[in-house]
This record gives C-alpha cells, structure tokens and sequence, in this order.
C-alpha cells in the first residue's frame, strides 16, 4: 500500500510540473501538450507540498521494509549455509550450536540466503508492478542493501561464534549471490553494492592470514571501509574452529593498531543502522496525452467539459 501511494504521489507531483506552465518542464512535452498547461494558476506551493508528501511516503516506504528484513538478516547471512558444496560440513561446532539455539527456543527455523533473496525481489515487484519511477526504486533498493550490511557487520563485531575463516568465505558467496540478483534486476548501477563494502571487506579480513608484517600490510591496505576499531575488533574476535587455524597474537594486533595510528577514521564501532540516504525524485514527464483519457462515468464528473 505505501508502494502504491508513493508511486501515485510522484506522478501527481511530476504532472502538476509538466502541465505548470513553467517553462524549464514545457521542454519535453508536445505541442498539444503545452496547448493544456496552465496559464492562470500558480502551482508551485503544492508541489512544494506533494514533494515533502512523497518524502514522507518513501521513508515510511523504507521503515516498512526494514521491518520486514530485520527478522531475516542475522540468520540468513552469517548463520544458514548457502553454499552448496558446504552444505553439511560446516567445520564441528558452528552447526551445532546453531541447530541446538532454534530448538532451544522453540522458534521457527532460521532464514536462508534464499528467503531473503526472494524478498527482496517481492519488494521490487511490487515497486515495479506500482509503476514507480525506476530512479525511485533503486534509491530503495540502495537503502535496504545498507541496511542488510549495517545488521550484518554489526552481528559480527559482536559475536565471537562467527568471527572464523568459514564465516568469512560465507559471506564472501553470500554477498555474491546478492550481487548476481542486482544484475539480474538491472540494478547494478544503483550504488547498493558499495553500501555493502564495509561487509565484503570484514570478510576478506577473515579469511587473510593474520600473522607475518606482510600479512598486517595486506590487512591495512585492504580494509579502508572498515573503522580501525571495527578492524581490531573482529580480530580479537577471530576464532579458528579447527586445528589448521591459529588464534590471532596479541603482538599483530598491536603491529595493526601501530599501522593505522594516523588513519584518522574515528572511534565507531558498530554501524548506523538508523542511517538513511536523501531521496531524489527526478523529473518524469508522462507521455499520455490528456486528450486520450477515458473518464470513468462513475467519478460523476460530467459537469466537466473536454477541451
């Protein structure tokens, strides 16, 4: 419904600026067209009004969004295993515990990569299926992608149980899987997967060696998404799950900190799930002629003439 309201909102708001009478919109319509614009009127007060209307709309449209992927994220991208040559042999421990946690309390079984991915393209359809501007939509969809990072990074400087190298090669194929529905939409110029960097690079971070000074240069040179604290964080969260992989020392974590002493980048830790981009609404004239239109006979508007 806020899908619908927003997309009816902007047309109206575009069709008081095609037919305003202004000159910098008579640029795009046809002659008979600009014959229907308004000579007497002044609209400029009510597209004031219908702008910061369809602003209202688009972050209610956004907060109902979120609302519906909060509950999904955590599990579908750090907890299910979405990889298929994986699938079941999850180093020992990581399944497990993961399993035992939804029985334990009784709740439904955990999101996939899969459900999450599936609603992601209900909400374009619908956007789509609304006729909202295309230029629109992909402001929304940039919006629920930084969402779904901010979650995500922010469960993984939390959690110890899933700061490994395995959680990082998930999210490595998880974010992928994400990218390939971005192209598969034609919205991969949308800017979703730079609001996501912060992510891909924390699991980059996991699955580089963490030991020799080579390796800390690696690391420094790789994560300028990632705060310093974000960085120092994750690796003393570092966790090896199996006897191939060693715990990070105290003595490379302080070579990092050494290293990134003058990067200047703050002390935040977690991410600002509350941020939110500004919205544009570029100008789309239609192409309709009003001349064409059928009036319905039950909108009682026969006293209205045809010019």
């Amino acid at each position: 419904m806020t899908s619908f309201w927003l997309a009816n909102t902007s047309r109206l708001l575009h069709c008081l600026k095609q037919y305003s009478g202004d000159e910098a919109f008579m640029t795009q319509n046809t002659t008979k067209q600009n014959e229907h614009c308004l000579k007497n009127f002044d609209l400029a007060e009510y597209r004031q009004v219908l702008s910061d209307l369809s602003i209202q709309i688009y972050q209610q449209l956004i907060r109902v969004a979120e609302a519906i992927l909060q509950p999904m994220i955590v599990s579908a991208m750090l907890e299910s295993e979405s990889i298929p040559s994986l699938a079941g042999v999850k180093p020992m421990g990581y399944r497990n515990r993961s399993s035992s946690i939804n029985c334990e309390s009784g709740g439904p079984v955990g999101y996939t990569l899969e459900a999450l991915i599936r609603q992601l393209g209900q909400f374009s359809s619908t956007m789509g299926a609304h006729g909202l501007d295309p230029e629109i939509s992909q402001q929304a969809v940039r919006q629920l992608f930084y969402c779904i990072n901010a979650v995500t990074l922010n469960n993984l400087l939390l959690r110890k149980d899933v700061c490994s190298w395995s959680t990082g090669m998930q999210l490595r194929y998880n974010i992928s899987q994400m990218e390939e529905w971005l192209r598969g939409k034609n919205l991969q110029q949308c800017g979703a997967v730079l609001t996501m960097e912060p992510l891909i690079q924390a699991a980059q971070l996991l699955q580089l060696k963490k030991k020799t000074s080579q390796d800390a240069d690696s690391i420094c040179s790789l994560c300028t998404a990632l705060t310093t604290p974000q960085i120092v964080k994750i690796l003393n969260l570092y966790t090896p799950l199996n006897e191939f992989e060693e715990r990070v020392t105290v003595s490379f974590i302080r070579s990092i900190q050494s290293r990134l002493h003058d990067r200047n980048d703050g002390t935040q830790l977690l991410a600002d799930t509350k941020h939110t981009f500004p919205v544009l609404f570029p100008y789309t004239p239609s192409a309709l002629s009003l001349e064409s239109l059928h009036i319905p006979a039950c909108l009682n508007l026969h006293f209205l003439s045809r010019v």
